[in-house]
């Protein structure tokens, strides 16, 4: 590279070696995992029952009064997508009759908790949604909702925009993480800490919402809240190049760097001290009718995880003292039955003393209880068992781009798998000290993924960093556990609000 576009590379915070490695990874691509099963309640995934977590919503929040809990709700995603066919609509011909998806929307539009925003802004105008509904107006409906003018839905995050309608407000899903910290997420000095990873262009608006909704449901619920917000690092972002893998130049010259997908949310996640934390997407909120569940479901992964961090905690204390065959056995117990990995086949042909020092290096390390639902056919990352280089096998959540599907076997895993990734997490990031963790460090970087793009005209190949929950933990020790799968509610598309479990 010249030295143009090595001051580029460093104004961005990247190294030139960085760069280098990302631009060898677009030539040589990543290796497929090693899959030796699909984990399956009984062989990798725990399933609680009713006594189980009856168990930890009684004893969960004594726990959580003497820890730091911060709820962490990557909330920077654009609400776009969720109105790409109205979208298309308003670019069209207007035609209804072309769109069931429109249709579905203009006939139930009253059940939408930005109904009287949406007539509002329609009365501004001289109009309402019932005279633009009769007089065929769909477009006028539709440029309210979405462009700047009006609501501005369509360059809104999702977290801004009205999702639940209640006898006396509507609420956002921003509103909804709230009134869930402090179900489940309240720590030490009853406190509720919530972060938030938001848009630079945003970050004015979350707070002025979370701003109006904090005094008075602190009072309420009689918490203090702390809530801290962080943007995605200019440096995590990844260079993109050509189809021949030469770096991407636009017109000016200029090295095109593009967001590098929600592993780059990693570094914010490295930045939060705390001792237990939630993680949760921004559009996997409900109604109070149905957040019951949810709260005991969270109570009971962060029990669970308190429990098996204290026995992975004395197991390392134990270990740091002497590699002693008592040691060694407490150690292999936990790593084994209380975490659930396996162990490589010739582990015990092994020195005492390697084996010690095996599980100490195993064992200290972040931790993380990962909800998992059954799979209904959802897109998205699922629970295996992945064979490591050194033999051991090991709980990471995969994506299809991880697996080679050219391959019988790997095909048959996959197809065998029964449940899903809903992004559900509770980490525990200290150790046995109280120190954190550099989470940089547990990442596999040989998991990203390429994806082809297009920019003014020309194809180019992205590069994301290891997913957050995929190749950016894969270091990590994993508990996968069974939760309902009523506490799976993503919003993909406007008309997904319409489903019961958000009305």
């Amino acid at each position: 590279m010249n030295t143009s576009l090595n001051e580029q590379i460093s104004k961005q915070g990247m190294s030139p070696e960085v760069a280098a490695t990302q631009i060898e990874n677009f030539k040589n691509g990543f290796p497929f995992l090693n899959i030796t099963a699909p984990a399956t309640p009984g062989d990798g995934i725990k399933v609680l029952d009713s006594s189980d977590v009856e168990h930890y919503v009684s004893t969960y929040p004594k726990q959580a009064e003497s820890v730091e809990v911060v709820k962490f709700v990557p909330a920077s995603g654009a609400a776009s997508r969720m109105f790409k066919d109205l979208f298309g609509f308003l670019e069209g011909d207007g035609d209804l009759s072309k769109s069931t998806f429109v249709q579905k929307f203009m006939n139930n539009i009253e059940k939408f908790a930005f109904y009287d925003d949406l007539n509002e802004v329609l009365k501004s105008q001289n109009s309402s949604i019932n005279q633009a509904l009769d007089t065929k107006d769909y477009k006028g409906i539709l440029a309210a909702l979405l462009v700047d003018d009006g609501l501005g839905y369509g360059n809104l995050p999702k977290g801004l925009l009205r999702f639940h309608s209640y006898p006396d407000k509507r609420r956002t899903p921003a509103h909804e993480h709230l009134i869930e910290g402090v179900q489940y997420a309240l720590g030490s000095g009853n406190k509720v800490k919530i972060h938030f990873t938001v848009s630079p262009e945003h970050e004015s608006k979350f707070k002025s919402e979370i701003d109006a909704i904090v005094p008075g449901l602190s009072k309420e619920a009689g918490v203090a809240f702390e809530i801290t917000y962080s943007t995605q690092k200019k440096r995590t972002d990844t260079i993109a190049v050509d189809s021949n893998n030469d770096t991407f130049l636009e017109e000016d010259g200029s090295i095109l760097f593009r967001p590098a997908g929600h592993g780059a949310l990693l570094e914010n996640l490295n930045d939060i001290s705390a001792d237990l934390i939630f993680i949760k997407n921004i559009d996997n909120v409900v109604p109070d009718r149905l957040k019951e569940e949810t709260k005991n479901y969270k109570m009971a992964i962060g029990g669970l995880l308190l429990e098996i961090q204290s026995k992975v905690f004395e197991a390392v204390r134990t270990l740091e003292n002497s590699y002693s065959k008592d040691a060694v056995s407490l150690g292999k117990s936990v790593f084994t039955n209380e975490l659930g990995a396996k162990l490589p086949e010739n582990f015990n042909t092994n020195s005492i003393e390697y084996q010690g020092a095996y599980l100490k290096g195993k064992l200290n390390r972040p931790i993380r209880v990962c909800g998992m639902v059954k799979n209904t056919g959802e897109p998205g990352g699922g629970p295996f068992w992945i064979k490591e280089s050194d033999g051991l096998q090991s709980l990471q959540i995969l994506e299809t781009a991880q697996v080679d599907l050219n391959d019988p076997e790997s095909q048959a895993q996959m197809n065998a798998s029964t449940h899903f990734n809903p992004v559900d997490l509770v980490c525990g990031t200290r150790n046995h000290k109280g120190e954190s963790f550099d989470l940089l460090e547990y990442r596999d970087m040989k998991t990203g993924f390429i994806t082809e793009k297009s920019k003014s005209g020309r194809e180019l190949k992205a590069l994301e960093l290891p997913g957050l929950w995929n190749g950016s933990m894969s270091g990590w020790n994993t508990i996968f556990v069974e939760v309902p799968l009523i506490t799976f509610n993503p919003v993909k598309t406007v008309n997904d609000l319409l489903r019961d479990e958000h009305q």
